[in-house]
Parts: structure tokens; sequence; C-alpha cells
């Protein structure tokens, strides 16, 4: 799933939700979906387990989930309860949720000591972190998943998929911005210039910019700018320094009667595209073919 998925794919999940959750009935379709439907996990029956045993005391407890592979213990709550606040157990000791988690964490083999505890009410999560057990939780709220289930990820990450993935998505951006910035140097009429450089340098930023920002959903459309480059392509270089030029503009600054598809982008702050000396050469029909589909449709850049 693209970020932009998971996004909307969040704020479903969120909806669906809303004012919903009983402890008993609804704890595991809860979880799956999470898992499934936010997260991306093909088979999340397969990842969790649920009502995992814990002998303490020669009496059986219950933790409400375990993530085995990226070591989450999960104490799930009903709605109605305060996650802030200590509830009587049955051997009399008035404990928070988390210092139940912890309590039945303490008796769980070491291999599978959870790296972090959730404790959760439905509405919201809190995220504690068990190489500092005494620092506050990071809190994740239903009603605001859409822009912070990015913070859930923990949940389904193991280190070695992560730093792998991130290795090899790395690699692949790293060779798209070599070839574009080979094929764009040869156009340059002095490639050895430092002020060619310079150009050159910009234009690959503000290019990849571009690119991930129609991927993560910064320009609105899921491919505008490569619906853009493709309306263009027969005058790609005069399309970009209009695109630029409106990049860099407020919307109440711009010209009113400008088009529609130039009209649609948002202003980018930060100075990316306000510097008017770069210079754009003349661009080749392969360069624009690289940038279409290579670098735009067979590539993911928000992730």
């Amino acid at each position: 799933m693209t970020e932009m998925e998971q996004r909307a794919a969040a704020k479903r999940f969120s909806e669906k939700w809303k004012d919903v959750g009983d402890e008993k009935q609804d704890t595991q379709r809860f979880w799956t979906q999470l898992l499934r439907e936010v997260l991306g996990v093909e088979a999340p029956e397969e990842m969790i387990r649920f009502e995992v045993p814990v002998e303490r005391l020669g009496h059986t407890n219950y933790v409400d989930a375990i993530l085995p592979e990226t070591h989450v213990l999960i104490e799930q709550k009903s709605l109605s309860v305060d996650l802030r606040k200590g509830y009587r157990q049955s051997d009399g000791a008035i404990l928070s949720p988390f210092e139940q988690a912890r309590r039945y964490a303490g008796h769980l083999p070491h291999n599978e000591n959870p790296r972090w505890i959730v404790v959760s009410n439905f509405a919201e999560f809190q995220i504690h972190d068990m190489n500092a057990p005494n620092s506050e939780p990071e809190t994740v709220r239903l009603a605001t998943l859409e822009k912070d289930f990015t913070q859930l990820k923990f949940l389904v990450n193991t280190g070695s998929e992560l730093v792998r993935k991130e290795m090899e998505i790395s690699l692949q951006a790293g060779e798209l911005v070599g070839v574009l910035y080979n094929a764009l140097l040869r156009q340059y009429i002095d490639p050895k210039d430092p002020e060619t450089l310079r150009s050159l340098n910009m234009l690959c930023v503000r290019l990849v910019f571009c690119l991930y920002a129609e991927d993560a959903g910064v320009f609105g459309g899921r491919s505008r700018f490569h619906d853009y480059l493709e309306a263009h392509r027969k005058d790609a270089r005069r399309a970009f320094m209009d695109l630029f030029k409106v990049l860099d503009t407020k919307p109440e600054d711009r010209d009113r009667y400008m088009d529609d598809d130039l009209a649609a982008f948002p202003y980018v702050n930060g100075g990316l595209f306000s510097d008017e000396s770069v210079v754009i050469p003349r661009l080749t029909g392969d360069i624009v073919e690289l940038l279409l589909r290579r670098a735009s449709e067979d590539f993911d850049w928000s992730e």
C-alpha cells in the first residue's frame, strides 16, 4: 500500500470504529482489521495471537494479544475505560491497564518479552517503549488516525525487514536519480561549469520533490505531476519553468487566468522553487519518457 492509500484506509477505519468498542466482543475484529486494512498485512491472523495464557502464582491469566515477530504486547480495554486510572484486580491490587500488562509481561518466557506495550480502549492507543519503561507513553487517537497512522508502523515492522526494505528502495531511488542526472548533464552546453552543476543539482532535487509529492498526496491528485508532464511533453522545458514558478507563488498572487492544470498545484513554501537562476536545459524525448515511465509510473517515491 502507498502512503496515500494507507491514509485513506486509516480514515475509513477510524470512521467505522468511532464510538464502538467492547473488550470481549470486538478486540479480535478491531486488531485484525487494523493490521489488514490500515497497515497492509495480508494475513493478520497469522501475525497476531489472542488470549495468550500466562501462568502467575498458580493462576492462569490471559494477555489480550501478542505480536511475536515485532515483540508487541497489547492490553485491550473497552471504550468506557480510562487508561490512566487504576482498577482493582482479582488479587486486590489496584493497577492501571499498563501496569496490568507490564505484570503479565514479567511472566512471559524471556524470548517473548515485549519491546512495546500498547494499551488501548479503541478510542486511543498508548504506546509504551520498554527501552524507556518509566517515560510517558506516546498517544495515538483513533479520531486522528488518518494523519497519525505511521506512528503504528512499529506493530508490523521487524528491524531486519525494515532495514532491508529501506536499503532496497534507497538503491532503486539512487539508481533512478543517477540515470536522470547523467541524462540531464549531457544536455547542458558547458557540463563542467560550476554554475551548470549547481543548476543540475537543484533541478534534480526539484524533480525528485515533484515525484514524491504526487505519490505522497502533497499535490492532491495521485498522478498530477505525471499528467501535467504528459500533456506538455512537446515543450517540457517550458512546462517545468511554468510549473516551478507556480509552485513558488501563493494562490492569491497567481495569474487568475492561468491554465487549470497549473492552477491545481499547491504553493510550496520553503524556498525550494524560489531561485530563478536555475537553468533548465533542453529536454529530449528520452528524458521525458524516463520521467514519465520509470520515475513516475514504475516507482513509488512515498516509500
